[in-house]
């Protein structure tokens, strides 16, 4: 038989036990599932202004963070539901940035942009994954890059979007920029938008009506305008992972993106510098209004990114 106090001894230690697999029983229960990939954030933009919404990342209750891919997963290369093909109106950039980027908006060699792509976005239908881990660095070759300065007339601009969201595409540089190129050439620009020489207002639904026109393949969901108190900003077409048009998701809302009914389109060549009058802000825009969609106040001149 037992002494006491060894018998006591051994029911301490038995206790103690008891207690240490009963908590590792709760931590393994309660702890998050799914890769270290689903718990990273990003600041909240808005893609009109460019301006952070705020340094914490999503929060639980703006529909952003809880917007996974068909997978359940966050940031995922490959994993993705539609491609978002962002034409950028490069007279808005240049009316601000002129001074700024001269291989856009000052070529020596006389020629001015209309539209130009400033990228193929891989979208959720609602939220969008970011920056996706890749096993080797996310590097653009020289030549993969000078094969895109017709239609993103900067290097940053290239190499920043292929790290920001070509690496969450699935696929490597060359065949991500190459499916980004083709889908550019696939849009027919309508006539109007093809090197106006003077200023225009229009609304969104004769923006995106023109697109329609020239361009029987695409309905109105497929689309959507982009603009900020100073005008036009981007044109948004939506295409399948395989290279399909498609109706766009939640993060195309129309009315969130541009609501206002009058939209100021600058020219191309040097009057670009004309911004719209102080009194001709479009209305019902709501500037502080969080839009889905990646940052835009990067410095598309720079040589490195």
């Amino acid at each position: 038989m037992l002494k006491p106090h060894l018998l006591l001894t051994v029911v301490v230690f038995a206790l103690v036990g008891w207690l240490a697999v009963h908590y590792a029983t709760q931590q393994n229960s309660s702890w998050p599932t799914g890769s270290a990939s689903n718990t990273s954030t990003r600041p909240n933009a808005d893609s009109n202004t460019g301006k952070a919404q705020g340094g914490n990342g999503y929060s639980s209750g703006d529909g952003y963070r809880n917007s996974y891919g068909n997978g359940g997963e966050r940031n995922i290369a490959g994993q993705f539901d539609y491609y978002a093909l962002v034409l950028s109106w490069s007279p808005s950039y240049c009316a601000e940035n002129a001074d700024r980027n001269e291989q856009q908006c000052n070529r020596r060699d006389g020629r001015r942009y209309s539209f130009v792509l400033h990228g193929l976005w891989p979208q959720y239908n609602y939220g969008y994954p970011s920056s996706c881990r890749l096993p080797r660095r996310p590097f653009v070759p020289d030549n993969v890059i000078a094969s895109m300065l017709d239609i993103m007339p900067s290097r940053g601009l290239v190499i920043h979007e292929y790290r920001t969201h070509g690496t969450c595409s699935g696929l490597d540089p060359a065949q991500y920029f190459s499916t980004a190129h083709r889908l550019f050439n696939a849009v027919t620009i309508p006539q109007r938008f093809r090197s106006p020489p003077e200023a225009q207002y229009a609304t969104p639904s004769e923006i995106r009506d023109a697109f329609l026109q020239a361009n029987p393949n695409l309905n109105a969901d497929m689309l959507a305008v982009v603009c900020d108190g100073k005008g036009l900003k981007e044109v948004r077409i939506c295409f399948s992972k395989d290279g399909h048009t498609r109706a766009c998701g939640r993060n195309e809302n129309q009315n969130k993106l541009c609501s206002s009914n009058r939209v100021f389109i600058p020219p191309t060549g040097a009057s670009a510098r004309q911004t719209a009058p102080v009194n001709s802000a479009p209305a019902n825009v709501d500037q502080q209004s969080p839009l889905p969609g990646p940052r835009m106040n990067y410095d598309y001149g720079r040589s490195n990114p």
